[in-house]
């Protein structure tokens, strides 16, 4: 399946591989090296995910692995750093400001999250 459609089709599976194994770090980290604190090692968790996330947007969502990778590796860290920002801002603003479960502004935020660096990659990253 090519354009749109299939590069949809293949984010999705690319970022379902990338949070196996933020999850999967994340777990190994814990309980099999014992690293003692939890945000240490789902800082070393993300950054597995985040680097198997662009792997695969390079090579297999987006197929645009010709460009130099630092330019695009640059770009995906400014577009994921203002999506984390702007994930943070809502989730602040849905469940702190308006009272709104956490649960439903993560939701919320994800959406957004999810949306954004979609389009974000499509245009900004790898094109």
């Amino acid at each position: 399946m090519g354009g749109s459609g299939g590069e949809i089709i293949r984010y999705v599976f690319n970022g379902g591989v990338a949070t196996l194994v933020h999850v999967g770090v994340l777990v190994f980290s814990m309980e099999l090296l014992h690293i003692p604190y939890a945000g240490l090692a789902n800082f070393i968790a993300a950054l597995a995910g985040i680097s198997v996330s662009f792997t695969g947007c390079r090579f297999f969502v987006f197929r645009q692995h010709d460009a130099p990778v630092f330019h695009q590796g640059v770009r995906f860290l400014v577009l994921y750093a203002c999506i984390a920002l702007l994930h943070g801002l809502v989730l602040y603003l849905l469940s702190d400001l308006l009272s709104i479960g956490y649960l439903y502004g993560f939701v919320v935020a994800s959406v957004f999250q999810f949306l954004l660096s979609f389009f974000g990659n499509k245009k900004f990253v790898f094109t």
